[in-house]
């Protein structure tokens, strides 16, 4: 009766993993997915205060299971938008550096249906010391047309690579920031 026990147990995990496998594959096609801000990000309306605030999401998809998506936005003080840098697979297939950086006024948009988490967040004095040293790093980025999943460099090794050159952000990233490692 025990090993019937286990092996209905077993077969139950078996299909509850199977369920959620295809719920999750079955999810909205990513262009429909919200990017919709997240409303977490100071507003630079609001806030004339220089701003550097790192965001992690899960990434798309079954991937979200495992691993985050992590960006950088910057705001000099009184800016009206942040510069937001974030390292896309997608543009090296097109020809086009991974390294993108855009201007906007809510750097904390979903990631194709996954509510960011900020990670860091500094402000004042410090953000306007360290904005200028962070937008020289981008231009030396070793990797900003490269893009490979694992082990990277991938959208975890941008901001991993700015906390080893810039120790004092005091920068943590997520276990599941799979290839934050590359950087090392």
């Amino acid at each position: 009766m025990t090993k019937h026990l286990k092996l209905n147990s077993t077969f139950k995990l078996v299909v509850l993993f199977l369920c959620l496998s295809l719920t999750s594959c079955a999810n909205n096609d990513w262009r429909s997915a919200s990017r919709e801000p997240a409303g977490i990000a100071l507003n630079p309306q609001d806030n004339k205060q220089a701003v550097i605030e790192f965001y992690a999401a899960d990434a798309y998809s079954w991937r979200g299971w495992f691993a985050v998506h992590t960006w950088v936005a910057v705001k000099p003080q009184n800016a009206d938008e942040y510069t937001v840098y974030e390292v896309l697979g997608w543009r090296v297939d097109r020809g086009q550096p991974a390294l993108y950086q855009y201007q906007n006024p809510t750097p904390d948009r979903y990631w194709y249906g996954a509510k960011p988490e900020k990670l860091l967040s500094i402000e004042g004095e410090q953000a306007n010391k360290l904005i200028p040293k962070i937008t020289l790093l981008v231009d030396q980025y070793p990797w900003a047309n490269e893009y490979t999943l694992f082990p990277g460099p991938n959208s975890n090794t941008f901001p991993a690579w700015l906390g080893k050159q810039l120790p004092e952000l005091k920068l943590e990233l997520p276990f599941s920031a799979i290839g934050s490692g590359y950087a090392d």
